[in-house]
C-alpha cells in the first residue's frame, strides 16, 4: 500500500484539470513521480496560497455515537398539523472514536494518536468494524451492478502519517506539503472510517477516476451504505483539499441519508461548521 499522497504527478493533474474546468484530487495515496518535482512543488505552493488552501489501541465504536438530537417543533397555524420535527446532527470534535467526528485543518483528532480498537480487514486494508461490514456490503452490489470497486487505502496510524508528512516536508517545504498530505493526527485515514476505492484501471487515485463507473456508481450509491464523498468538486475552500472523488468517508446510513436528503456539500455545511481550508 502506498502511503505518499499528493505526489507531483497528482499534483500537475491537479492544476492541469483546474485549467481546464476538471480538477482533482486532495487528502489521499497517488502514484509517485519525482522527475517534476520541483516546478510542480512551485505550481501547488502558489495554487495553495491562491485557494487559501491521513492498528493498534483505541476506542470501539458506540451505538451512542450515532444518536440524533432532535429540534423543536416549529409553531403551526390552529387546526393545522403541528410539524414533525426532524433529526438534527451535530459534529462530535472531541472524540476522535465517534461517527460524527470531523477531521480536518481546524479540527486534528482528539487524542492526536488515536488508534481505533476495532479494525477488521477489507480487500487488503483496515476499516473499523461498522464501516468495513458496510464496505463489503457496497463492493459486492457494486460489482452486481457493473461497478466493480477494490479497496485502496484505509485505516493508516499516526506514526505512518508522521513519517509520511516529514517527508513531503524535507522535499518540499511546510507550505509545500500542506497542499500535498495532511499533517500527523489531522488525517481522515487516521479514524479508519475513510475508505479511499479503485477500479482497478490506470486511472485510480487519478483525476480521470471520476469519469469510471466505480466513481459514478459510489457517487449515486455510496449513501446507501453509509458513505458520502468527502471531498467534492471545487469544495476545496471548504474542506481544504482538492476534489477526490475515490475518497469515501463512513458517517453511518442515518446520517449518509440525511446528509444526501439536505443536499450539503460538504461535512462542514451538513454539521455547520466553518470552513477549513489551512491549517
Amino acid at each position: 500500500m502506498q502511503e505518499l499522497r499528493h505526489t507531483p504527478l497528482a499534483i500537475a493533474g491537479i492544476i492541469t484539470m483546474a485549467l481546464t474546468a476538471c480538477s482533482s484530487t486532495g487528502e489521499d495515496t497517488v502514484k509517485f513521480s519525482p522527475t517534476q518535482g520541483e516546478e510542480v512543488s512551485a505550481q501547488a505552493t502558489s495554487l495553495a496560497s491562491a485557494t487559501s488552501a491521513e492498528a493498534s489501541a483505541g476506542a470501539s465504536v458506540s451505538p451512542a455515537s450515532e444518536q440524533a438530537s432532535t429540534s423543536p417543533a416549529k409553531a403551526t397555524p390552529q387546526g393545522s398539523e403541528p410539524a414533525q420535527p426532524g433529526p438534527t446532527y451535530f459534529a462530535d470534535t472531541s472524540r476522535a472514536s465517534s461517527l460524527n467526528v470531523v477531521v480536518n485543518k481546524q479540527n486534528p483528532l482528539n487524542p492526536s494518536t488515536y488508534a481505533p480498537a476495532d479494525l477488521q480487514p477489507i480487500g487488503g486494508v483496515y476499516l473499523r468494524a461498522q464501516a468495513s461490514q458496510a464496505a463489503q456490503k457496497m463492493f459486492a452490489d457494486a460489482a452486481a451492478a457493473g461497478a466493480p470497486m477494490t479497496a485502496l487505502s484505509g485505516y493508516r496510524s499516526y506514526e505512518t502519517q508522521q513519517a509520511t508528512y516529514a517527508g513531503w516536508v524535507a522535499q518540499y517545504g511546510r507550505e509545500g506539503a500542506d497542499v500535498a498530505s495532511a499533517r500527523p493526527g489531522y488525517s481522515e485515514h487516521q479514524t479508519g472510517l475513510a475508505l479511499d476505492i479503485g477500479s482497478g484501471s490506470d486511472c485510480d487515485l487519478q483525476p480521470c477516476f471520476r469519469d469510471t463507473a466505480t466513481a459514478l456508481w459510489a457517487a449515486e450509491h455510496a449513501h446507501e451504505y453509509g458513505f458520502i464523498v468527502r471531498y467534492p468538486w471545487m469544495e476545496h475552500e471548504t474542506t481544504g483539499y482538492w476534489y477526490e472523488s475515490w475518497h469515501l468517508r463512513y458517517i453511518g446510513k442515518e446520517q449518509a441519508k440525511a446528509y444526501k436528503e439536505s443536499g450539503a456539500k460538504t461535512l462542514e455545511e451538513f454539521y455547520g461548521l466553518p470552513a477549513a481550508p489551512s491549517y
